[in-house]
């Protein structure tokens, strides 16, 4: 017991397939080692069910049905969806492709593009969203479980409160949370390259439950009545519309925004290149549909209850069915729990990661977000009280539509796909830019954020104005990707960074000692041990048979380390 109290009990031991020098190896940790072909599992299929299955969350819902409240109609919030989807969907594959070639997590991406060291300002934003996001959706799983028992127990809604008022959270509410906080919890021990089963179960069982609520829209509110479904409520005409729909489109972009930037640490596992590509096609197509869905079935709740119901589990509460209420609040239930684990929980664990290597492995990481996001950040008292601060969260678009544009430009039409992948492990290798900043990252963020940061402001007060600075919030997202991008395009050729222009790309240490040799590059070999203890080390880690590779314990290269 008192073993597990010292510190040193918690390190982990740099494993011996890292890419990184070997007197650098605390700076990495086998998660974060580009993952090897027998950890490579995720198949079209995978990513067809992923998407299907994130497609159908209350966020996605309450998307498209906040749109209505703009003032546009179904026939102008579907497009605008749409066209989101679309351009999120190229952006989704232009990353993601990256993370399937090279193998490797977003924040060991991040590196070539931003420095070694700045890199860690996108894996701390993405880190804070996280556990931000992670709290909230546990809560929002918390009232489907809520749903879910009050329909086999009403009495649950009569069950008394011994909370105080300013808790902001009933006894039953609580109790709720803390079992769904149970549920999702012991996922986060099931390795990346296994998940995938849950989103196939979830796109197995929720999607029919969406269908099945659009059949029950179509039967209770017939579209031939006057008060139909597909009844046009457009109140807007001329600029205010168009502005109303670029806004509804940024809010499109930004439901995955995060997603977009990280997407490496889900396309690193898949089992080749062209596995993935099909998110070009499923994400549009399953979002607009979906979120059509959420459209009608919110129409429907209008004419029946005389209200907008945007949250569909307040649409539920309202069913006197309570055969069908539980099994829709199971739905939601289950969707919730595979969005909170997939774009929050594991993707705070690769992060963090990055972070503490030496400490934290993403097991690790996940359990960490579950407790701060979970608990310390007291998600209740979040939705209870902070609507501006609930604007800034979704305002985050202004940070990542230009760290997704500088990742795209640099890899794509700097670098042409020529990088090197063991430098980006070594902080002084070639991607240390300037002292570990690529200049050229954080004059294109400069440009990009501050004319947002006006319309983010009055999103979280209204009561400043700012003048026609908002319309530029309007169009956050799509603003903040093409400046940065055409700002850090515009620098790199301007002033190339030499050291990190290469002919072909690197993407292990034999690959590196090759390229020394037949370019005389000097970063290159740095690789080339001449200690011969450090050569010893990797030379048996670059050239085992693949018998012994089947001997090692598979999780010493691919799963998570023991907590």
């Amino acid at each position: 017991m008192a073993s597990y109290l010292s510190p040193a009990a918690w390190r982990l031991d740099p494993a011996p397939s890292t890419l990184a020098p070997a007197h650098l190896r605390g700076y990495t940790n086998a998660d974060m080692d580009p993952v090897p072909p027998e950890g490579r599992k995720w198949t079209t299929l995978s990513y067809i069910a992923y998407w299907i299955s994130d497609a159908t969350n209350a966020a996605v819902w309450e998307l498209a049905s906040s749109m209505l409240a703009l003032g546009l109609s179904w026939r102008q919030a579907v497009p605008a969806i749409a066209v989101g989807h679309i351009i999120i969907a190229v952006i989704m594959v232009l990353n993601g492709t990256v993370g399937a070639r090279l193998h490797i997590p977003f924040p060991v991406l991040n590196r070539s593009s931003f420095g070694f060291w700045l890199s860690y300002f996108s894996v701390v934003s993405r880190v804070i969203l996280s556990m931000f996001w992670f709290g909230i959706q546990t809560y929002t799983g918390s009232e489907c479980v809520y749903q879910m028992l009050k329909a086999i127990w009403p009495s649950l809604a009569r069950l008394p409160n011994h909370l105080p008022e300013n808790a902001h959270i009933t006894t039953a509410g609580m109790m709720c949370y803390f079992l769904y906080w149970l549920i999702q919890f012991p996922l986060m021990f099931v390795s990346p390259q296994r998940i995938r089963w849950l989103f196939v179960l979830k796109a197995i069982i929720v999607p029919p439950t969406w269908l099945a609520m659009l059949i029950w829209a179509f039967v209770k509110v017939p579209t031939s009545s006057n008060a139909g479904l597909i009844a046009d409520h457009a109140s807007l005409h001329g600029a205010s519309l168009s502005w109303a729909w670029l806004s509804a489109l940024n809010s499109a972009l930004g439901i995955y925004a995060t997603l977009a930037v990280n997407i490496p640490d889900f396309t690193r596992y898949a089992k080749d290149e062209r596995a993935q590509y099909v998110q070009l096609i499923i994400i549009p197509v399953v979002f607009t549909f979906f979120s059509f869905v959420g459209i009608a079935v919110t129409s429907a709740g209008e004419v029946l209850y005389g209200a907008t119901l945007w949250d569909p589990l307040t649409l539920i509460d309202r069913w006197d069915n309570r055969a069908a209420a539980f099994f829709a609040s199971f739905a939601f239930v289950l969707t919730t729990l595979g969005t909170n684990i997939s774009a929050n929980s594991l993707c705070a664990g690769n992060d963090m990661t990055a972070l503490a290597p030496r400490w934290i492995n993403i097991r690790r990481g996940q359990i960490i977000c579950a407790i701060i996001g979970g608990w310390a950040l007291a998600p209740w008292e979040i939705l209870a009280s902070a609507t501006g601060f609930l604007s800034f969260m979704n305002g985050y678009t202004v940070f990542l539509g230009p760290i997704a544009g500088i990742m795209v430009a640099d890899y794509w039409i700097i670098h042409r796909s020529n990088v090197d992948v063991p430098a980006m492990y070594d902080p002084h290798g070639r991607y240390r830019y300037t002292g570990g900043v690529n200049w050229r990252a954080l004059v294109a963020l400069i440009c990009s954020v501050p004319p947002n940061l006006p319309g983010l402001i009055h999103s979280i007060t209204p009561s400043i104005p700012v003048g026609g600075a908002i319309y530029v919030f309007d169009v956050a997202y799509l603003f903040g990707f093409f400046v940065a991008s055409g700002v850090y395009i515009l620098l790199s050729l301007s002033f190339p960074a030499h050291e990190t222009m290469l002919a072909a790309p690197i993407l292990d240490l034999d690959d590196a000692k090759a390229y020394a040799s037949q370019h005389d590059d000097a970063y290159a070999q740095r690789y080339e041990y001449d200690n011969d203890e450090k050569s010893a080390t990797d030379e048996g880690v670059r050239h085992r048979s693949s018998a012994e590779k089947e001997k090692e314990p598979y999780d010493v290269r691919v799963e998570p380390a023991s907590a």
